[in-house]
């Protein structure tokens, strides 16, 4: 059965730094795209990055780039994010999610929460 486990969240002043993790088990991450998404409270769930499999190609969202840092570490089947610079508008639950390709998101976890005051 396949899991995904977010920690690593909390809070932080502006300009502070989190690293999130995504502990995989019931497949390996080798196999699939990793992606992380956000939703903060009355918005729509937001894209932040994902990492794909085959060629290890990374996207960001464009409020990310340069910020964050998506990595995996393959001998412990886990996706971190790093996030640094952070703002107040990066106050959010964020969520791992993986499938078989960019997009097809077919298993989610169940979330972290980042707060960022400023």
């Amino acid at each position: 059965e396949v899991h995904l486990v977010e920690s690593g969240g909390g809070s932080v002043q502006a300009g502070g730094s989190l690293r999130l993790s995504c502990a995989a088990s019931g497949f390996s991450i080798d196999d699939y795209a990793i992606a992380w998404f956000r939703q903060a409270p009355g918005k729509e769930r937001e894209g932040v990055s994902c990492i794909s499999p085959s060629d290890g190609d990374t996207y960001y969202g464009d409020s990310m780039k340069g910020r964050f840092t998506i990595s995996t570490d393959n001998s412990k089947n886990t996706v971190y994010l790093q996030m640094n610079s952070l703002k107040p508008e990066d106050t959010a639950v964020y969520y791992c999610a993986a499938g078989p390709s960019p997009g097809s998101w077919n298993h989610w976890g169940h979330g972290t929460q980042v707060t960022v005051s400023a």
